[in-house]
């Protein structure tokens, strides 16, 4: 049985995290460089994002060749550098495999639009219908998702970007050449995988979409189990230390216990986004509203239960890339931004699953809260300025809406220390740096022992002391609670109690049975247990017994 339960993977975007050659871009030295800092934060593996050769029209999530590292990150020399030196420091290091799709530059695309039948079977070209696509799916990107190839009277299917053309699994040459993907970075040293949206590899059927925007005929069909099972087998299912994680679009905890029950030999554990749309006014993410904080309990509580009941495994993340950083969205980022944030870390790495950190969430990293569109970069954000600003939105109620969703919130540099730049690069960064760099920063954090940082190493060091956190059962409490989100972990006599209010006003709460608890973490001074019990602004609390 694979041993991942006690680990904790650190998510990096190479481009935002330190940079070394000078260019005002993070490279793979610049990973290299900061490999101590993540070993004595505790992190088990780190995830990077993509830094195969790219056109980056969707920042490298269109991959061109997924042997080549681009340029602008190093070299595969680079590459095995920090293999080597996470490997002495026991840091494996796990790869963004966006097997989907490739991007059109893709040699393989290449081939196909001259012609090449063997690799025109990589890709899916259809006929279209009276004078249309051959069916009505949108992008996820917007726009249909067909594009037209007037030399082949054809369409080919992107569910992303045009420049993202969708592979056909159902080719067993394509499948062949996933694995022997995988296979290359295993022989180099490569121990963890993610795999990007894999849920939607298997397209059922083509027909048009009357209810919708096409996705039931493309997510978590029944084959996605079968190709998975497939890779597993003939890639990284040969290795007993690998760790691989899902990305699932748009599932459901059934699936989810399908993809990571290791009896089926598939993944290891899956992400799923629920938890991060409780924030979105009638779904839609261009939009503001107080988060539902019955909602995302609900949410915990049923997945947790779900998979735990199904025997599968969770990837527990409040932060990515493409997420807002938690503590300025349901915490508090001015008045009580040291303890929500502590909270918000101890509330989902006590939870049964596989804790994910995104860079700089350690230390509290805030939205940038830009307030020109010439600060952006990402072209989703600056897509969606455009689309409000027709809808009528005036361009104070625009930018609101940016410094609360936008990606670039993510995306900013990592904050080193106070110096130029926040220490990132000692030339103009490629996206600006967050104002507050001087206050939030790792030096800081370092010197400080009751700094987030610190309480990030409390919470990993606890999940590889106490056999409760890696295996017990997730039991919820408080459930009808307005503010305070609660929940026991047992295994045999063991207990875990972890109280985290989600709010700036004082919780009283009434507990049973609560002898012989000790205290094991608090984001505040300590705080013994008592039946009736009055939370502090933003406390957490975790409480132990045998």
């Amino acid at each position: 049985m694979k041993n991942f339960k006690d680990k904790v993977v650190y998510q990096i975007y190479p481009k935002s995290f330190k940079d070394t050659n000078h260019d005002g871009i993070g490279d793979l030295n610049g990973v290299t460089e900061k490999l101590d800092y993540l070993k004595k934060l505790g992190a088990d593996m780190l995830w990077l994002t993509p830094f195969f050769i790219s056109p980056q029209n969707d920042n490298g999530y269109d991959v061109e060749n997924y042997y080549e590292i681009d340029p602008r990150y190093g070299t595969l020399e680079d590459l095995k550098r920090l293999i080597h030196e996470a490997k002495k420091r026991d840091i494996g290091l796990m790869f963004d495999m966006v097997f989907n799709h490739t991007s059109t530059h893709h040699e393989w695309f290449k081939k196909a639009m001259a012609g090449d039948p063997y690799y025109k079977d990589f890709y899916f070209f259809k006929k279209g219908k009276d004078h249309q696509p051959p069916t009505n799916w949108e992008s996820k990107f917007g726009g249909n998702a067909w594009e037209y190839v007037e030399a082949f009277d054809e369409y080919y299917l992107h569910l992303f970007d045009v420049t993202q053309a969708d592979l056909n699994w159902e080719n067993p040459n394509v499948r062949k050449e996933m694995a022997k993907i995988v296979n290359y970075w295993l022989e180099l040293g490569v121990t963890g995988f993610r795999f990007d949206v894999i849920n939607l590899i298997s397209k059922e059927s083509f027909e048009d979409d009357f209810t919708g925007v096409g996705k039931r005929f493309y997510t978590d069909c029944k084959k996605v189990n079968d190709y998975l099972r497939e890779l597993n087998e003939h890639s990284f299912g040969r290795c007993q230390h690998t760790m691989t994680v899902g990305e699932m679009s748009a599932t459901t905890i059934e699936n989810c216990l399908r993809y990571s029950k290791q009896e089926n030999h598939e993944l290891d554990m899956t992400f799923n986004f629920h938890h991060l749309k409780v924030d979105y006014l009638n779904k839609e993410k261009w939009t503001l509203m107080p988060f539902d904080f019955k909602e995302l309990k609900q949410l915990f509580n049923d997945w947790q239960i779900g998979m735990q009941e199904g025997g599968g495994w969770n990837a527990l993340f409040w932060c990515c890339h493409d997420q807002p950083r938690i503590v300025s969205r349901f915490g508090n980022d001015q008045e009580y931004h040291r303890e929500s944030a502590k909270m918000l870390a101890t509330s989902i790495h006590m939870m049964r699953g596989t804790p994910y950190i995104y860079q700089g969430e350690e230390l509290g990293m805030t939205n940038a809260y830009f307030t020109d569109l010439k600060q952006y970069r990402d072209v989703e954000s600056i897509n969606h300025f455009h689309i409000l600003k027709k809808q009528g939105l005036s361009d104070d109620e625009i930018y609101a809406i940016l410094q609360s969703k936008s990606r670039d919130n993510a995306r900013t540099p990592m904050q080193w220390d106070h110096t130029l730049n926040a220490g990132f690069s000692d030339q103009t960064p490629w996206i600006e740096v967050n104002s507050n760099y001087t206050k939030i920063n790792a030096e800081e954090a370092l010197k400080d022992p009751n700094s987030i940082f610190y309480h990030y190493t409390k919470l990993i060091q606890l999940r590889k002391q106490y056999s409760v956190i890696q295996e017990g059962e997730y039991i919820p409490l408080l459930e009808d609670s307005d503010q305070v989100f609660a929940y026991l972990r047992r295994l045999g006599s063991k207990m875990l109690l972890v109280l985290n209010n989600f709010y700036p006003q004082e919780a009283a709460i009434q507990l049973e049975d609560i002898a012989d608890y000790e205290l094991l973490l608090s984001n505040y001074p300590e705080q013994p247990l008592k039946q009736e019990l009055i939370l502090r602004p933003y406390e957490s609390c975790v409480y132990y017994r045998e």
